[in-house]
């Protein structure tokens, strides 16, 4: 084995780090849940959750109807108007989680990141 690859296989890609640090953030959240919910139970109701409650970590700022700044797209001063996550990183969430609950779970076919309810939220 090469010097290279061997290095390879000690560091995971990008993807594959994103992809363990979101698995392992949905296993937490499942798991602060009253009663915490098991992995083998969670469905898209749960994961509709998580991302409501990740969404308010976003950094795309979303102007409400009533805002003054509302469909301008570089407002000219602050406003009280939420932050929200963009629609591509929750859609590379969704990815990688579903990628991550076939990888991890004992029963694929049930992976609730392929719920037409997730598809369509």
């Amino acid at each position: 084995m090469s010097k290279e690859s061997g290095s390879q296989q000690q560091h995971p890609s990008r993807y594959e780090s994103q992809k363990r640090r979101d698995w392992n953030t949905f296993l937490q959240y499942l798991k602060n849940q009253r009663p915490p919910i098991p992995i083998s139970l969670s469905n898209s109701t749960q994961v509709i959750s998580f991302l409501r409650y990740l969404d308010q970590f976003g950094k795309t700022k979303v102007h409400l109807l009533p805002c003054v700044f509302f469909g301008q797209p570089d407002p000219p001063a602050p406003c009280a108007c939420p932050l929200k996550q963009a629609w591509g990183s929750l859609d590379a969430l969704i990815g990688r989680l579903r990628a991550a609950f076939d990888e991890h779970a004992s029963s694929p076919e049930n992976n609730p990141f392929t719920d037409a309810a997730i598809r369509f939220s």
